[in-house]
């Protein structure tokens, strides 16, 4: 790509650092995908973004598609693509969004996979053996208690927890959205009892929540770390990771209840065809609430 070609992608992406504040995962990420499509154009002899079609686009997602890259990576870099192209239309450097009529192929919806609520519990009551402890188990606790993802949980400050009203505010979620979620009985009280302790740790005046043995705000992999330490000493059998408490939140929640809507409000889904997927029940428990309910659902006499 010429030169300027070049500068537009730099101005776009020092757009989306300073202006849009996407996480440095999402900023790495979308910096690798038009990458590939700049690399692509080079061999293709596009000296401009002007000259990119729509069969271009669909030929470069078809390369990555027979590189065996898999649907949800295809999907993040068409949106890469996509979101480029449009803020080159929004400068009006193009007449068009030459990525708008592309998609990539659907990703098949894996079931997630919770803890049942005896091994959530054997989990959650287990002797705490020093005061990091005590620290994991809060964020156990705050996990389940409100199905929050692992970068809100650690991106909380003090200030975000109300102990009182049994509330946490999430201030930076999936799309920079915030909530405010519902905090349990017991999740407040091992909050309460991390925050007696979180003092002996403190440097400084750091306001995270969860803080490290250095005092700092707790890094996502050291919580990941931390979660699979404990789940070794529990002897579970399963891997267990800090989505997977998030999953059982919404799958227990939605089993208790079945208000899919609230259940979508509590997670920060901003379509509520992502909470679907907790709507799998077990056969035998469906049946057995057909049984009860159905006014013909008596089994027949011989």
């Amino acid at each position: 790509m010429n030169p300027k070609a070049q500068q537009q992608l730099e101005r776009y992406l020092e757009m989306l650092q300073v202006r849009q504040r996407v996480s440095k995962h999402t900023f790495y990420a979308y910096s690798r995908d038009l990458q590939r499509l700049t690399d692509y154009c080079a061999l293709s002899q596009l000296g401009d973004w002007e000259d990119v079609r729509e069969h271009h686009v669909r030929s470069h997602m078809a390369t990555r598609h027979r590189a065996n890259i898999g649907s949800r990576s295809l999907q993040r870099e068409l949106s890469a693509i996509r979101g480029f192209f449009d803020f080159l239309v929004r400068e009006q450097r193009l007449g068009m969004n030459p990525a708008r009529g592309v998609h990539a192929p659907k990703a098949p919806r894996k079931l997630p996979k919770p803890l049942d609520v005896d091994r959530m519990s054997a989990m959650l009551d287990a002797q705490r053996d020093d005061k990091l402890e005590v620290r994991d188990v809060a964020m156990w606790e705050l996990f389940y208690s409100s199905g929050l993802r692992l970068s809100e949980l650690t991106g909380l400050d003090c200030h975000d927890v109300d102990l009182v009203e049994g509330s946490v505010f999430v201030r930076f979620g999936k799309g920079n959205r915030s909530r405010y979620v519902p905090v349990g009985g017991n999740a407040c009280e091992a909050i309460t009892r991390w925050l007696k302790i979180r003092e002996n740790y403190l440097k400084g005046m750091e306001p995270a929540l969860f803080i490290s043995r250095l005092g700092k705000r707790i890094a996502t992999r050291s919580v990941q770390q931390r979660l699979e330490r404990w789940r070794i000493k529990m002897g579970q059998d399963v891997h267990v990771h800090p989505h997977m408490l998030r999953h059982s939140f919404a799958s227990h929640m939605l089993e208790g209840s079945g208000d899919l809507r609230a259940v979508q409000e509590m997670l920060g889904h901003a379509n509520i065809s992502t909470t679907q997927i907790y709507t799998h029940l077990d056969f035998q428990r469906l049946a057995t609430v057909y049984d009860q309910t159905h006014p013909r659902a008596r089994k027949c006499k011989d």
